[in-house]
């Protein structure tokens, strides 16, 4: 099969989204990059072409990824006044009677507003996935993301070797929205399985035994996971910069929380979790990384995991 170049649009070039684009401009795709922040030296120096604006991104690329941190900010880069709907509107009478330019969500937000950007970005003659991703900054870094994906069959299958430069589990859920609330039902369980391994560390290490020693022994067993291989090392070893910050984590619980209550579902482990997280932030933790729930645990024990116990 012959490789195809794509001109591919990147907005958001934050710790995840630079080794996304990353990935896609080693592949040999052509990259429209815009970013609010400094632009990391990676792709700098990679021969991206860097835009102005949300806008100019969307009047260059045929396909454009958004990778920003909440529901307002894909708002705005959508529908901001130098957004991408602006540059999508601009270059309708170019695109005619050619594939549909594309429009690929891959933050994290409320699939309620998901179905309704959707719409409108169907509105204009283009295409619309979410696409929300699991697995961090290493899966960003490794191109080991799992990838939910939200939107039409037909669309999803096109863009699938773009997903594959950046992921490994892949899956259309269903239509547009699906993406997004499998991602908060992945972010429920990643913050009650951080809380289990917390909690199990924290009462093994109180009771004297070596935590270290006891979480290699529980990785042979049913109790195994990724949470207690990559957060459990980190909650031993206390290294808590951030890979997912605790502010992140409370933003997508906070969609849990928001839309249970619209659904008239109960979901009380998943607010005992955030409370756990507004704990930590209040102690000024909320831009470490979320497996930092382990101290909310230990201030109400008063005992650290590695302390000695009297």
């Amino acid at each position: 099969m012959t490789f195809q170049t794509l001109k591919v649009g990147f907005v958001g070039l934050g710790i995840m989204g630079t080794p996304m684009a990353g990935h896609l401009i080693n592949a040999g795709h052509q990259l429209f990059v815009y970013s609010l922040g400094k632009m990391p030296e990676a792709i700098a120096s990679s021969g991206a072409t860097q835009c102005l604006s949300a806008l100019g991104v969307a009047e260059r690329a045929d396909i454009v990824l958004i990778m920003v941190p909440d529901t307002p900010d894909v708002e705005d880069a959508l529908f901001g006044e130098a957004g991408i709907a602006a540059g999508l509107k601009s270059s309708t009478a170019e695109t005619t009677g050619r594939t549909p330019k594309l429009v690929i969500d891959m933050s994290s937000i409320s699939p309620i507003a998901t179905k309704t950007f959707a719409k409108k970005i169907n509105a204009l003659g283009c295409d619309y996935l979410d696409a929300p991703v699991s697995g961090g900054e290493v899966g960003a870094k490794n191109a080991t993301l799992s990838i939910m994906v939200g939107g039409p069959d037909s669309v999803f299958e096109r863009v699938k070797p773009l997903f594959e430069l950046m992921g490994k589990n892949i899956t259309l859920v269903g239509g547009n929205g699906d993406g997004q609330t499998a991602k908060v039902a992945n972010q429920i369980i990643v913050a009650l399985n951080i809380e289990a391994v917390a909690e199990a560390l924290l009462f093994a290490a109180r009771a004297g035994a070596d935590p270290a020693r006891v979480r290699q022994a529980l990785m042979g067993g049913f109790a195994s996971s990724k949470i207690l291989e990559v957060h459990g090392e980190r909650m031993v070893k206390r290294t808590f910069e951030a890979g997912f910050r605790i502010e992140l984590h409370q933003k997508d619980l906070n969609l849990a929380l928001s839309s249970a209550r619209a659904l008239g579902v109960s979901l009380p482990n998943t607010a005992m979790a955030q409370e756990l997280f507004n704990s930590c932030a209040a102690h000024g933790g909320k831009a470490w990384d979320h497996s930092v729930m382990v101290r909310a645990l230990e201030m109400m024990a008063n005992f650290e995991i590695g302390q000695k116990p009297d």
